[in-house]
């Protein structure tokens, strides 16, 4: 089983998730901008996270076999802090970049003004920069706010085929599927949807522009839950290819609207091997490479 877990912070995450994730099947990954947490106290704290998610994380990935692109964007939550509103005139310059495969993670936190303006102009950008954007829908008010992204989108210069709605459920699936856009569905423990509430849905709904995601981040959440999807689907009836479409080829065809997917990574290195991934040896035999090296 091959799987592209199109929505998951591995900026949160261990090595030992890695290692995990690649005997799971993962082979690639889309890892959104997102809340850490607290609130960041100016721009210059963003920048150094971009440059993370385009640098350091897709590196440390690749030691685990794991071909590592981001999404880059102010995401909703802070889009109601003035401190951190000069990103969206900085994003420009970093959408450029190779790895960046979207705008995102992008929507509404608690649907004010500030996230209408923030919504509306990153869409502009996903659509200058020819990228497809990642719609987070909101945890509260879920219906509502889908209505209200819709309302945003109609008004975009981005076609609904190159927007992602994320964090799906039975409630907002169907206005969802209407508008043309794809689905994304979040498995998580105790919030957004388990493995069977997304096997019904799929029986339902069918499987086109439809992709399931781990979401997983800094609080309890499981970044086998796409794997984990994939067995139920296989349990429930659906085909080997079936799941290689929800889990693979769907991610890969809607991110690859970016042109900029780079899906062949080397193998992870034996246990014991000296040297890092076409690189110099590591420090001690740490999966890192460290100082200067």
């Amino acid at each position: 089983m091959r799987i592209f877990d199109p929505h998951i912070h591995m900026t949160s995450r261990t090595t030992d998730d890695y290692e995990a994730m690649y005997a799971a099947g993962v082979r690639a990954l889309v890892e959104p901008s997102f809340w850490l947490g607290q609130p960041r106290t100016s721009p210059a704290s963003f920048f150094d996270y971009f440059d993370a998610l385009l640098g350091w994380e897709p590196f440390r990935a690749a030691q685990h076999g794991i071909a590592h692109h981001c999404a880059l964007a102010l995401n909703p939550k802070e889009a109601n802090d003035p401190r951190c509103t000069p990103v969206l005139d900085a994003l420009p310059r970093y959408l450029v970049k190779d790895s960046a495969v979207a705008v995102g993670e992008i929507g509404y936190d608690s649907m004010t003004p500030a996230e209408d303006t923030a919504l509306a102009a990153q869409l502009q950008l996903a659509a200058d920069h020819g990228l497809p954007a990642l719609v987070h829908t909101p945890h509260r008010d879920k219906l509502a706010g889908l209505h209200r992204t819709l309302d945003v989108l109609r008004e975009s210069a981005l076609p609904p085929d190159r927007v992602l709605l994320d964090h799906l459920n039975e409630t907002t699936v169907k206005p969802a599927a209407d508008s043309g856009c794809w689905l994304g569905f979040s498995v998580y423990p105790d919030t957004k949807m388990d493995e069977d509430r997304v096997v019904a849905v799929l029986k339902t709904h069918g499987l086109a522009r439809t992709l399931v995601n781990s979401a997983a981040d800094w609080g309890r959440s499981d970044p086998l839950k796409t794997r984990r999807v994939g067995d139920a689907m296989l349990a429930a009836g659906f085909a080997d290819a079936d799941v290689d479409q929800v889990l693979w080829r769907n991610p890969v065809e809607f991110y690859g609207l970016s042109g900029r997917l780079r899906l062949a990574v080397p193998p992870p290195q034996a246990p014991g091997d000296p040297r890092g991934v076409g690189g110099p040896p590591l420090h001690e035999g740490n999966s890192i490479l460290r100082g200067g090296e």
